[in-house]
């Protein structure tokens, strides 16, 4: 039965600061915005038919050319199940082949095929258009200036876990 006076761990918590003054505005902000920037890509991508994040690791397959699929697990900083998942998913739509490496046959490579080639013009027109809905309203030094400082946050948090991933 409740009395209808708070506790005091609820008084605590109801006057206290707004959690984003408590934990700090910024985090807060990046979290914010790194979660609907997510959202907006899964959007961008639903008619290039791919799940977010797949798009990323396509993006490496074409930069970089075969890699070993542990250099993709390390560069996307995923768990290596998601990665075989991802890899499983595009290997069915014939976007990804999978092979021994003839250097160590332990280990497998991992490729874009040339069915893929239609799907990184879908994925470039994506991002293209989800960059500028990201960044309308900025002029081009508020771009170049956010790009900076994104970059000095991300070198922190590199510095401060010591376990940045390859940057894709």
């Amino acid at each position: 039965m409740t009395t209808g006076r708070a506790t005091p761990a609820e008084d605590a918590c109801t006057n206290a600061l707004p959690m984003a003054a408590l934990s700090g505005p910024v985090s807060h902000a990046v979290s914010r915005v790194a979660r609907l920037h997510r959202t907006a890509a899964g959007k961008a991508l639903k008619g290039v038919d791919l799940y977010p994040g797949q798009e990323l690791l396509m993006m490496h397959l074409w930069d970089r050319g075969a890699v070993r699929q542990t250099e993709l697990i390390r560069a996307l900083d995923l768990d290596p199940s998601t990665v075989t998942k991802m890899l499983q998913r595009l290997e069915q739509t014939g976007h990804v082949r999978r092979r021994p490496d003839p250097a160590d046959r332990r280990a497998v490579l991992v490729e874009a095929t040339d069915e893929s080639c239609a799907l990184h013009t879908a994925v470039k027109d994506a991002w293209g258009s989800l960059e500028e809905h990201t960044l309308a309203g900025l002029d081009p030094a508020e771009r170049t200036e956010l790009v900076r400082l994104l970059a000095k946050v991300e070198e922190n948090l590199c510095r401060e876990t010591a376990d940045c991933p390859d940057r894709c």
